[in-house]
């Protein structure tokens, strides 16, 4: 209880101090570009046309709404984050309560002194895989729906609407508009997108800790930390593309303006969203909020401050 109260005053705190970033990253992937693109230098000191940075953007929501308009949705991503570690917590510890007694062995520090064979590291690396799979997963579903409520707080900014104005206001709100299923917009590519990222990040991390890393090596355990972290960052950017289609759908026809036509399309499914995205080659939009160049082809309309 005490490792899990923690947790969930660590992660409060760096959800308050990565919620600015988090806003201007989902804005920038609905495609608003509030500020039109200026001659910049890229990382080679070419002189290229770019888009507004990271504090660019961040300096026109502060002339706007005041800094305290850098932390719309903050509250409903809060609940978020504290369900997901509370639910985390608990199916993890279940799954550790229903753990047979060969696998209590196997995680023990004697299993690991004698353990030789490579199959059977890679056998309790699938388990632990799985479990952790399963844990996050739940933790997705149960709550998704604030982070809905999240993304719509936000893309208010689009339109200057203030449709969702508080976390219990938006709940009746959703439910009012488009029942329970409204909760759950955007939800499969999501956790299509957690479980591949976290097969893919376990996969190689421990290819390359059990063929690049010799236990006899010095530093052992800070080499195969750094490992743990670069396959994570590589897995992030694989699966991206299923975190933008998940956000995207979960704004996409609700009412607000930056998720209704013309500035955005309606998508029956977030399979057509993919295609669409896919086709205009903006699978990556938002992916970096520094160096951002121009899209190649595109037209930048004042109006409705996106690209065409």
């Amino acid at each position: 209880m005490a490792d899990t109260c923690g947790q969930i005053v660590l992660g409060s705190g760096l959800t308050v101090l990565s919620h600015p970033l988090m806003y201007i990253k989902v804005l920038v992937q609905v495609g608003h570009e509030p500020l039109s693109p200026t001659m910049g230098r890229n990382i080679f000191g070419r002189q290229v046309y770019q888009l507004p940075g990271l504090f660019a953007y961040a300096k026109h929501i502060i002339k706007i709404d005041g800094k305290a308009g850098l932390f719309n949705g903050l509250a409903p991503r809060l609940c978020a984050g504290t369900i997901g570690t509370v639910v985390h917590s608990k199916v993890v510890q279940v799954s550790l309560e229903v753990q047979k007694p060969d696998e209590l062995f196997m995680a023990s520090d004697l299993y690991k002194k004698k353990r030789k064979k490579k199959k059977g590291q890679r056998l309790f690396a699938d388990k632990l895989t799985t479990k952790e799979m399963i844990a996050r997963s739940c933790a997705t579903i149960v709550t998704h729906p604030f982070h809905v409520i999240t993304l719509r707080c936000m893309v208010q900014f689009i339109g200057r609407e203030t449709k969702y104005s508080g976390v219990f206001d938006s709940i009746i709100t959703v439910y009012r508009e488009e029942g329970i299923m409204g909760f759950f917009a955007g939800l499969i590519p999501r956790l299509l997108g957690d479980v591949l990222s976290l097969w893919i990040c376990n996969l190689l991390a421990h290819l390359i800790n059990t063929y690049a890393i010799d236990d006899s090596m010095s530093h052992t355990g800070e080499i195969k930390n750094c490992s743990q972290a670069v396959t994570g960052f590589f897995a992030s950017m694989l699966t991206y593309p299923f975190v933008l289609v998940s956000n995207l759908m979960a704004v996409n026809n609700c009412g607000l303006a930056g998720g209704l036509p013309p500035y955005a399309s309606v998508y029956p499914t977030w399979v057509d969203c993919w295609r669409h995205l896919s086709k205009e080659g903006n699978m990556s939009r938002g992916n970096s909020l520094f160096f951002r160049k121009l899209p190649a082809g595109k037209t930048y309309a004042i109006d409705q401050k996106r690209f065409f």
